[in-house]
């Protein structure tokens, strides 16, 4: 995390709509703005209106399939007033890690496709597509096109110590028929037969971010994103606030399962919540309110009482739960014998032991 930045507390209110208050969104793509070749319904519009509001909206993908330039050409399809330069991807920021070890012209060897040669050419590194070329680094990144034969090249040129740099470790990426292997994936195969790691450029690394809050100019950025192991844990690893939506792989489950590293500090159903502001959660004892919602952890299940928008239902619940986890242990009840075995602390619950389904039912974000 940077040292000049310092996340706001996950489920924090805002009492100004998220569009006024951040002056730069920066937009993971896949699962929040589209899914495969088209727009996430709604999408398009609610970033239009976030733009009249001041806020630029920059693009953040750890997808390293395609150069800058086409993804805004893409994102130009739907509507959107969007140029190269908003785009930022996974490709470019391996492309400037690789380029801060090794001088302009080196040869690395590329398991991927279109977007890391234009990304590399861009930092003056020579891309080359086989190991005989002896190459001084490997750089691996999503595409579909990847196959054995350049997952064993790559092998072979780490193993005759080419460093290694990978362009993120998503395990699944989202696609119009549902989850497909990412990236990670692939370099898992890579690492099998390999003795190192990669150096990783994507969230929820920091290069990425970093690269995007500099280029982008942002003081005030707010990372928006679908996964909790990279956009949102990326978001709180570089010290920024973070939005969670719910139109790609995680959902209401995974939110309240979450580690601390991986809470989002605003959750919403899309993004129409650029426009709104944000309630928070109120918590008195064990009970915790947002909006016209109540909920509680009692006897490893959430309960929840009243009425009102289902993601204030949500909050409610998801601080019910991320307290009820969080807690220390409980100290042991004083024993009414001093024979027998001293009584142990009450371990607090885990994530998977509290029983969600009703109260998620309840406010109607059940699966």
């Amino acid at each position: 995390m940077s040292a000049e930045r310092q996340s706001p507390p996950p489920l924090s209110a805002c009492d100004e709509p998220l569009a006024s208050r951040y002056d730069v969104a920066l937009l993971d793509l896949d699962g929040v703005v589209y899914v495969g070749p088209d727009p996430v319904p709604d999408a398009p519009e609610n970033l239009r209106k976030a733009a009249k509001e001041g806020m630029r909206i920059g693009y953040i993908t750890n997808n390293a399939s395609r150069p800058a330039r086409v993804v805004a050409e893409h994102l130009a399809s739907f509507g959107l007033d969007v140029i190269a330069d908003d785009v930022v991807t996974s490709a470019q920021a391996a492309a400037k890690l690789i380029a801060s070890e090794f001088p302009k012209g080196s040869a690395v060897l590329v398991v991927g496709g279109e977007g890391l040669h234009v990304a590399l050419e861009e930092y003056g590194l020579t891309p080359v597509r086989s190991s005989d070329a002896r190459p001084v680094a490997v750089v691996q990144g999503f595409d579909p096109d990847v196959n054995w034969v350049m997952l064993a090249d790559g092998a072979h040129a780490i193993n005759e110590g080419a460093k290694w740099f990978a362009t993120n470790l998503d395990l699944t990426i989202p696609t119009a028929a549902g989850k497909a292997p990412g990236n990670g994936t692939l370099v898992q195969a890579v690492r099998a037969a390999v003795d190192v790691d990669p150096m990783v450029a994507g969230k929820p690394e920091p290069p990425l971010l970093e690269t995007s809050i500099e280029r982008l100019e942002a003081e005030r950025p707010l990372m928006i994103g679908d996964r909790l192991d990279s956009d949102i844990e990326g978001a709180n690893a570089v010290g920024i606030a973070s939005l969670w939506v719910a139109t790609g792989v995680n959902d209401a489950y995974d939110l309240a399962r979450a580690p601390k590293h991986q809470r989002p500090t605003y959750v919403a159903a899309g993004l129409g919540a650029l426009a709104e502001k944000q309630a928070g959660v109120t918590v008195e004892g064990s009970k915790h309110t947002s909006g016209g919602w109540t909920a509680e952890v009692v006897n490893n299940a959430v309960t929840v009482k009243g009425e009102g928008a289902p993601y204030d239902g949500l909050r409610a619940i998801l601080s019910a739960v991320w307290a009820a986890v969080d807690a220390p242990a409980e100290p042991p009840k004083p024993a009414k014998t001093t024979r027998g075995r001293r009584p142990r602390p009450k371990p607090a619950p885990t994530p998977d032991s509290i029983a969600l389904d009703a109260a998620l039912h309840r406010i109607g974000l059940d699966k």
